[in-house]
């Protein structure tokens, strides 16, 4: 099983789609990256030599940015639209949708399941 950047490459996947697991590196990249390094993207993980998850590895720490770095630089983007109390920033503490999204319904995903309010008196029947 090939490790890159710390994550285990599953085997039984060509190389292409299994760069993707790779926080950071989607379709595109992987198959850029394989391009360059003129390896064959349908050839399954289990089937690469040394030289080649060697030379995917150093591709990937030198030109892409993955991983925990990434992950670091995403949450300080987020960060710093909470401190500069921008709109965004503002969705992003009170858990909401951020880009324009209806919230009155359809909102589930960011908002969490729905929570019943006590003591809430329905209208009256007539």
């Amino acid at each position: 099983m090939p490790r890159i950047v710390g994550i285990d490459l599953p085997e039984n996947k060509k190389i292409n789609i299994a760069l993707t697991y790779i926080y950071g590196i989607g379709l595109k990249k992987s198959n850029n990256i394989l391009k360059t390094l003129e390896v064959n993207t349908n050839i399954k993980c289990k089937d690469l030599n040394d030289k080649q998850i060697n030379s995917i590895r150093e591709i990937i720490t030198s030109q892409c940015e993955v991983e925990g770095d990434l992950r670091r630089v995403e949450s300080n983007h987020i960060r710093r639209l909470m401190e500069i109390n921008s709109y965004r920033g503002k969705r992003h503490k009170l858990n909401l949708p951020l880009r324009g999204q209806r919230t009155r319904t359809n909102a589930r995903t960011r908002r969490g399941t729905k929570k019943t309010i006590a003591g809430k008196k329905k209208a009256p029947k007539k």
